[in-house]
């Protein structure tokens, strides 16, 4: 990504400002970055992965919600190996090398896409490859964290697992005969990324697989050192070095006796309140109505900051429909009547699709960019259970100087100008013309290829949750017969004051 000739509003000097990341209240840990890049789309990832993997000598580690060991990383490339047989060749070429893989349990279930892993494998019947299914979780949650760690020197931490259904590439293309099950099967266009990172940060984040994997299989394993450089990829630029950054977890919320993890709740609502002027949020779902109360009290400031959140509009399945697609609207419908000040644009991106209509792009990042000062990247989605009941990591890196606030700029316009179809740029000369981030994405979106509003009726309809949130997306380990009976005393209740009118 090319930063060198975009404008933006800003001094040229360093500024000062109360950090956002604040270890012990919003962060697990803080480290400094060495180098950071985020990674826009599977394509970019998968080959960045691609490169950094052979120069394992020790550990690699893999930790993620789902996955599948036929997928390929390179799918330009018909001859290239599966992730499988890529992993069974380094151990073999490396004596000391060993892979450990830990699985949400009833991700290969859910998915669908990867249940051959519960039985033997080629690729993983070997004495260093461990194949690990973490069980070990509260009724409804599961373990989210997508992850991969490499000799503690470098890491890759985001919102893509290793699995099917996440490879595209950034045109987006609604044909695309690159994408692909591993079984054939074609599948929609689907836009998410990942961090990479080396340094301190990727020491950290080897500290936490390891306390995952002892979690997991009660195996305690030791950090070590690895002697020689810290492994990045080819003619990859990174978008910044030497940052702070931190790690913000959710684990289960009073279980097991545990107090467990809030910080990543914690940090996206500090994240929100601390812009001044910009916010840029990719959203798988936004269901969560704390967050919606953060931001309706910036909407209602008059000097408050411009909003543009994306979303995926597609729901899965009846209780993904009922009660995520529901309360989403009810969400948004609750943020444009605080928009006062005409601040909020709330979208879905949509390609052309060759027919004379267009194709969903299926949103699947979870990311906050707040000004110029600030990233957040992770698998945190805003809902409720991504709050304390479901196991979470996100990275976020923040900086006062001025070449990374530059990139930090750059990086939300590269992302604009992918989803309008247009240069990164056009972009940022239209925000620094304007002034307005809004304004400008207004302007730009003209093409085929663009961002759609996420309508609904604002003069009638509910702007709070649904009953039954509780029970479907719940922000904390339950047993659900209080739940069930709350909800039906409520109902019961509201059945019965109408009836009385």
């Amino acid at each position: 990504m090319d930063v060198t000739n975009q404008t933006i509003p800003f001094r040229e000097a360093e500024i000062s400002f109360d950090p956002i990341i604040k270890p012990g209240r919003n962060a697990w840990r803080s480290a400094r970055a060495e180098k950071l890049a985020v990674l826009i789309d599977g394509e970019d990832y998968f080959r960045r992965l691609s490169q950094v993997l052979p120069r394992a000598e020790r550990s690699i580690f893999i930790v993620g919600w789902d996955f599948n060991p036929d997928i390929r990383l390179d799918p330009r490339d018909p001859g290239s190996e599966t992730v499988g047989m890529l992993l069974r060749r380094l151990v073999e070429q490396k004596p000391a090398l060993e892979v450990r893989v830990l699985v949400w349990g009833m991700g290969p279930v859910y998915s669908g896409k990867s249940l051959r892993m519960f039985g033997k494998m080629d690729w993983s019947d070997h004495p260093r490859i461990r194949l690990e299914f973490d069980f070990d979780h509260p009724l409804r949650a599961s373990h989210h964290q997508k992850i991969v760690a490499i000799d503690d020197k470098t890491a890759f931490l985001g919102g893509i697992d290793l699995t099917a259904r996440r490879w595209d590439d950034r045109s987006h293309a609604v044909i695309n005969p690159l994408r692909k099950q591993p079984d054939g099967t074609p599948y929609g266009p689907v836009h998410d990324m990942q961090t990479i990172i080396t340094g301190g940060t990727a020491k950290l984040i080897g500290d936490l697989v390891r306390r995952r994997w002892r979690k997991a299989t009660h195996e305690v394993l030791e950090p070590f050192e690895v002697p020689g450089e810290n492994p990045w990829p080819d003619h990859l630029e990174p978008t910044v070095t030497d940052c702070n950054t931190g790690l913000a977890l959710t684990e289960p919320w009073k279980w097991k006796g545990r107090r467990g993890h809030r910080e990543a709740i914690r940090l996206t609502h500090d994240a929100l309140k601390a812009a001044k002027r910009h916010l840029y949020i990719e959203t798988q779902y936004l269901a969560s109505f704390g967050v919606a109360r953060t931001l309706a009290k910036r909407l209602r400031k008059t000097d408050g900051p411009e909003i543009i959140v994306i979303v995926t509009r597609e729901s899965h399945g009846f209780l993904e429909k009922l009660m995520m697609g529901n309360n989403r609207n009810r969400l948004i419908r609750r943020l444009k009547r605080a928009d006062r000040y005409n601040r909020l644009r709330v979208f879905y991106a949509a390609v052309p699709d060759g027919k004379g209509g267009e194709q969903e792009i299926i949103v699947h990042s979870k990311l906050i960019i707040v000004d110029d000062r600030f990233v957040r990247v992770g698998s945190s989605n805003l809902n409720n259970r991504s709050e304390g009941l479901d196991t979470e990591s996100d990275l976020a890196f923040e900086t006062s100087d001025f070449r990374s606030r530059k990139a930090i700029l750059a990086l939300r316009n590269d992302l604009l100008a992918e989803h309008l179809d247009t240069e990164p740029a056009e972009v940022a000369r239209l925000i620094e013309e304007t002034g307005s981030m809004v304004e400008a994405v207004d302007r730009l979106n003209v093409k085929p290829r663009g961002l759609r509003s996420f309508d609904v009726d604002l003069a009638k309809g509910e702007t709070v949750s649904l009953f039954g949130t509780g029970i479907v997306d719940p922000k904390q380990p339950f047993w659900p017969i209080p739940e069930i009976q709350t909800w039906f005393r409520r109902v019961f209740a509201r059945f019965s004051h109408h009836r009385l009118l």
